[in-house]
């Protein structure tokens, strides 16, 4: 995994949490993200819209979809 996938990974966990610790489904507010690049999908929390701004979307989709197939 490269250091950029690494960085993507941590940034997701972090925004995951706080999605969560917020009542959100991180799942449903991750995707609603990604589709339409709106950051009220993503919670302020924690600083969790600032940190996953910082991530291309064509970026965090492909480390996604990579980490998908690489898990099946």
């Amino acid at each position: 995994m490269s250091n950029n996938s690494t960085e993507i990974k941590q940034i997701l966990m972090e925004v995951y949490d706080a999605l969560c610790e917020k009542g959100y489904d991180p799942t449903n507010q991750i995707a609603g993200y990604i589709l339409s690049e709106d950051p009220v999908y993503i919670t302020d929390w924690k600083n969790a819209r600032g940190k996953i701004s910082h991530i291309n979307r064509d970026e965090l989709l492909e480390a996604l979809i990579k980490n998908y197939l690489e898990i099946k």
